[in-house]
């Protein structure tokens, strides 16, 4: 791809955005703690982070959502992550740069996440994007999450574009699955935690980014 042509682009918010694993990490950890279990390090679960509670308990409890005990675990994971969900998160390096780069060429950006909202809403704004971002689309705002294309088309809907006239970012390989499923452009964010999954080199997308200033280059 040589130079992206679209009105607006959206964007995953967990490895993409934002570097959220020293929270979400921080949640397990104190969920372990309840547990007598000693501490996992953070680089060791950040992989896993795009993933949510799912990922997370995976990673450090060894529970699948079909496990016994694993309802209660998760429930236990979001009490944990809601009272620390923006103690270390942070944009990563040339985000800021990057939206600001967006925003000056008049185009609109917004967030499409499968965090749920009332986790979604306080990290967003710790973050100081609340008010920036022109939409910004939860796990739980339609019925179905990614990697269904429903919340990026909810995405586009309401920025009023058409969908072909987006274009989608995220680091997992659902980002991509579903950015392609609403006829959008796909861009994987190689920075991000990528998933534990195939290379992200196998992923079918339209364009590759090792750091968020090739989306400048790209936009032109």
């Amino acid at each position: 791809m040589t130079r992206l042509d679209v009105d607006a682009v959206l964007f995953d918010l967990d490895g993409t955005l934002a570097d959220t694993a020293g929270d979400l990490a921080g949640a397990l950890n104190r969920l372990r703690a309840d547990r007598g279990l000693p501490p996992v390090p953070v680089d060791a679960l950040r992989t896993h982070a795009s993933s949510g509670a799912r990922g997370l308990l995976g990673a450090g409890l060894g529970l699948k959502p079909e496990d016994d005990g694993y309802g209660e675990a998760r429930d236990a994971f979001l009490v944990h992550y809601e009272a620390c969900l923006a103690q270390t998160t942070r944009l990563f390096d040339g985000i800021d740069d990057m939206l600001r780069a967006i925003e000056s060429r008049g185009l609109a950006w917004g967030i499409v996440t499968n965090k749920a909202e009332r986790y979604t809403g306080p990290v967003v704004l710790a973050l100081g994007l609340a008010h920036r971002a022109g939409t910004i689309v939860s796990g739980d705002t339609t019925p179905h999450p990614k990697p269904h294309p429903a919340p990026l088309l909810h995405a586009a809907s309401a920025l009023r574009l058409a969908p072909q006239r987006c274009a989608y970012v995220g680091d997992d390989r659902r980002d991509i699955e579903a950015g392609n499923g609403a006829g959008m452009p796909t861009l994987v964010a190689n920075w991000g935690y990528m998933g534990n999954g195939d290379p992200p080199s196998d992923w079918p997308a339209s364009a590759w980014l090792d750091h968020p200033a090739d989306l400048r280059t790209l936009l032109g």
